[in-house]
């Protein structure tokens, strides 16, 4: 069994020591992302989940604080993040360390890797509308979790557990990390044959989910720094930093759940 905030721990364990030696050149605090750019360079960025801020947070309390501070202080955010702001804070730092060790790989097609046939049961927790297409072409059954009613499918008489327990397939929004619920959609997987954490918030450090059902990261790598801290600051998506973006795809080697070790 995997314990609520265990991920965000094992990416805090990892990255701490490192993170000691380093200190946030700039963030920017935009409408769907969140951006830290760490000295040489080093960006990173996380989703941010506004929607599940708590109400009257409409200002930052550490705002114009954050440049030249510690890069362990708001890495802390992570583990330590009162709501999702702080938490996509830390976890925009954790990407900004990771950013180096990926900057070099190759993009690759997340889907196409995970092989889906007629026989595959596709569960999607969080909506990625570019891929819901893709998969139903390829004859698999797709079902759609979403915190949006508009844009959950799961048919009618079936249920969320359920379809974890069934699915030969997960994919999971990254997003899970920063309001806690990544641990619960884990326990509640059967014995599925691919699950990719998939997103541009992705920390793609395999040895935080090496003691998990994940099998594969799918995040990306960032080829233009200052161009995406600029579209974040303006309120931009994903969509808008597409074309600076190479997605790529880590498969984690060693696999293990917790109950097993």
């Amino acid at each position: 069994m995997i314990k609520m905030g265990d991920i965000s721990k094992h990416i805090h364990e990892h990255l701490y020591n490192r993170s000691k030696k380093l200190y946030v050149e700039e963030a920017r605090i935009g409408l769907g992302y969140v951006g830290v750019l760490l000295e040489g360079d080093r960006p990173g960025l996380s989703a941010l989940l506004r929607n599940e801020l708590p109400p009257g947070c409409g200002v930052f309390s550490k705002a114009g604080t954050l440049a030249g501070s510690d890069a362990s202080e708001i890495l802390d955010l992570l583990v330590n993040g009162k709501n999702p702001l702080e938490k996509a804070l830390g976890l925009a730092t954790a990407n900004a360390m990771i950013g180096p060790d990926i900057a070099e790989e190759p993009e690759r097609d997340s889907i196409a890797l995970m092989t889906l046939s007629p026989t595959d049961r596709v569960a999607m927790v969080g909506y990625f509308g570019p891929l819901v297409e893709r998969i139903r072409k390829t004859g698999a059954n797709l079902h759609i979790i979403e915190k949006d009613p508009k844009r959950m499918e799961i048919p009618e008489g079936k249920n969320i557990n359920r379809i974890l327990e069934k699915c030969s397939v997960a994919i999971i929004t990254a997003t899970s990390i920063l309001n806690n619920t990544i641990e619960e959609i884990l326990n509640g997987l059967g014995n599925p044959r691919h699950v990719t954490i998939m997103g541009p918030s992705t920390p793609m450090l395999g040895e935080a989910f090496a003691q998990t059902p994940v099998t594969h990261l799918s995040g990306s790598a960032i080829l233009d720094p200052r161009k995406i801290m600029q579209i974040i600051s303006e309120g931009g998506g994903t969509p808008n930093m597409r074309p600076f973006l190479r997605f790529i795809e880590r498969r984690i080697k060693r696999i293990k759940r917790l109950e097993e070790t």
